[in-house]
């Protein structure tokens, strides 16, 4: 079973939460910014198989060469071109024991995804959507409100209504009712 922690949990610098996910094959998704992960992976696991990127705004990526020189591990993401990432995606990754399909996202971002693992009702939701129905800005360059919420539509069309864990890039992660609150983030975005 894998087995995912927030490693910014407690951090109060500006940065996004960053999931360590354990199993067959350890992978971080998003590095964050401003406090030292490098030690927060390495007091729970002897190495890194890969990190993953929902998108590459500062905050999710400021400490990928610093976790990519201790680790030595190389980075996927949707954007090959963009410096933090090394490899592009396919249509699935491997996080811990599951595969997870990589759905494209944008609207906060033009290389935003989501990974989500139908066999384990799990989503990581990068900056799409958040606890209580909140939605990702859309007032940052490569922002756009209609092009957000077509990607919100996408990811409610792409998960199941039992959808188990919604874990997002910032505040916590949703354990109840997360189909619900991607469908209250869609109606919020269109209210807006």
């Amino acid at each position: 079973m894998t087995d995912v922690t927030n490693l910014a949990a407690d951090v109060t610098d500006f940065t996004s939460n960053v999931f360590l996910v354990t199993g067959d094959r350890t992978v971080l998704v998003d590095a964050g910014a401003n406090f030292d992960v490098v030690s927060r992976v390495a007091s729970r696991v002897d190495g890194l198989d890969a990190v993953v990127l929902t998108h590459t705004h500062r905050d999710h990526v400021g400490n990928i060469d610093a976790v990519r020189e201790a680790f030595g591990v190389e980075t996927w993401g949707y954007d090959p071109s963009h410096p933090a990432v090394d490899h592009e995606f396919g249509e699935t990754v491997r996080l811990g024991d599951d595969d997870f399909s990589v759905l494209h996202t944008p609207g906060h971002k033009n290389d935003h995804v989501c990974l989500y693992a139908p066999t384990q009702e799990v989503c990581f939701a990068g900056d799409l959507v958040f606890a209580n129905g909140a939605f990702g800005r859309t007032d940052l360059e490569e922002g756009d409100r209609r092009t957000l919420i077509r990607s919100i539509d996408r990811l409610l069309n792409a998960v199941d209504p039992t959808l188990a864990a919604l874990h997002t890039g910032h505040g916590p992660s949703v354990t109840t009712d997360a189909y619900a609150t991607v469908e209250r983030a869609g109606q919020a975005a269109r209210q807006w």
